[in-house]
């Protein structure tokens, strides 16, 4: 059975191209969190396998029967006036087709002053994008393993720009119920533009992700273990602020360590009573809180928190996250069960 599960992620992992990861992509905004439980955990969990049907969006591998009617709404106040929401919905067919999901991820970036080339002020504009997505999950007959897929539509407007695009998330599962331990991998964002923006073809923030978490026996949490950014070893740069000066004038950058760039790839998150009505979850992420930090000052970036609190079928999820002094994130998040 392992064996089995090792060959499919390796071919999952062996079949992506080469990627890269800092601003060098279109449609940016499609690795945004999905939701106030997903962003307490770190920002990519992709084992979270219950009722939540945000985490389809995620990893489309963990679309199942639980999730049936269940409609969900997310929405974030970004940096300045940017502002974007997510929404999911999944619904079970029949036991022979099993659970549908269907999802949406829409950012608005506010408004824009605009100026023409001589510095005369011009009309202000505005920059909005959103991708819809369509889900399904299949369970390899006699195996604990899930696999999923996920088809999303994309459509971004920047000024008078118009760009349409193409991805899917293919993602696989596998549940250990008798030491209650998931282990997953996702390939996100395999895609392409349709039209672009002004001639020029760019590429999607194509990630590998991989995950394991597993809930503790005699005690009512779950750790969770997520290693982003998969596609590229490299993902580290040198800051500039942590320079160093040399006795003869010279300037020497940051020399940045081979563990220091391992651990880059490292999320560490824990969920306080995960099958119960309140939840409370804490996470790490040590990419985030590495590039932000700032020198000689402690200002705890990387660290992300949050609750869950449900009454009978609605539940109120929210979370917290630190990136630097200036700019923090909230994130607020209802569910309805609509059985």
């Amino acid at each position: 059975m392992y064996k089995k599960l090792l060959t499919f992620f390796l071919l999952m992992i062996f079949s992506v191209n080469h990627g890269q990861i800092g601003g060098k992509h279109t449609y940016q905004f499609l690795s945004l969190v999905t939701s106030p439980r997903q962003a307490a955990l770190g920002g990519k969990t992709v084992t979270i396998y219950d009722q939540d049907v945000n985490q389809a969006i995620y990893n489309p591998a963990t679309i199942n029967a639980e999730m049936d009617n269940h409609l969900s709404l997310n929405y974030g106040s970004y940096f300045g006036e940017v502002s974007y929401g997510t929404g999911a919905y999944a619904y079970t067919w029949d036991r022979h087709v099993q659970t549908l999901h269907l999802g949406v991820n829409y950012v608005n970036y506010g408004q824009f002053e605009g100026y023409d080339e001589t510095g005369q002020k011009a009309g202000d504009f505005t920059g909005s994008e959103i991708a819809l997505s369509g889900g399904y999950a299949y369970n390899i007959p006699w195996t604990p393993i899930y696999v999923g897929a996920n088809l999303k539509l994309i459509s971004s407007t920047l000024e008078s720009y118009n760009s349409f695009g193409v991805a899917a998330d293919l993602g696989g599962l596998y549940v250990d119920e008798k030491n209650d331990i998931n282990i997953a991998l996702v390939v996100r964002n395999v895609g392409t533009q349709i039209t672009t923006y002004a001639g020029d073809r760019e590429k999607l923030p194509l990630e590998v992700i991989a995950g394991v978490s597993q809930e503790l026996e005699n005690v009512p949490l779950r750790w969770h273990l997520t290693l982003e950014n998969l596609q590229e070893w490299n993902i580290a740069f040198s800051n500039p602020n942590r320079a160093e000066e040399s006795i003869d004038g010279e300037t020497q950058e940051e020399k940045v360590s081979f563990f220091n760039n391992a651990f880059r790839h490292v999320i560490i998150g824990a969920e306080l009573f995960p099958k119960k009505s309140f939840n409370v979850r804490l996470s790490y992420n040590f990419r985030r809180g590495e590039e932000l930090r700032i020198e000689e000052q402690r200002n705890f970036s990387g660290i992300s928190a949050g609750f869950g609190l449900r009454f009978n079928k609605i539940k109120f999820d929210y979370s917290y996250s630190r990136y630097t002094i200036a700019a923090n994130m909230s994130l607020f998040g209802l569910t309805i069960n609509l059985q």
